[in-house]
């Protein structure tokens, strides 16, 4: 069982940067692959950045290619996603996901745990 925690959202100039954590509970964090997911109002939650538990395979949607970057600290149970470069339509609640498999998955389904979101406004 993994219980995940996300903190670091918030409102933000177009342009601007923000790092999110999430902060897992439980002894076996650092063998669950870990995904970063959106979701905007009206939409559907849509895949954004996955990392595997050794850190050397990551995963990212092509609308945050280059702007976002995903990494973990498995000392401290925590998975990060820096976006820089932030734009109007990254605005929505960004939700932490780990995954039972050792292939990094961009697919909800694959994802057992979420966290309970943290919201990321930015302003043009």
């Amino acid at each position: 069982q993994v219980q995940l925690v996300e903190s670091g959202g918030g409102l933000v100039q177009a342009g601007g940067s923000l790092r999110l954590s999430c902060a897992a509970s439980g002894r076996t964090f650092s063998s669950y692959s870990m995904g970063w997911f959106r979701q905007a109002p009206g939409k559907e939650r849509e895949f954004v950045a996955a990392i595997n538990w050794s850190e050397d395979v990551t995963r990212y949607a092509d609308s945050v290619k280059g702007r976002f970057t995903i990494s973990r600290d498995n000392a401290k149970n925590t998975t990060y996603l820096q976006i820089d470069s932030l734009k109007p339509e990254d605005t929505a609640v960004y939700y932490c996901a780990a995954s039972r498999f050792a292939v990094v998955s961009i697919s909800r389904v694959n994802y057992a745990y979420w966290g309970q979101g943290t919201q990321v406004t930015v302003s043009s």
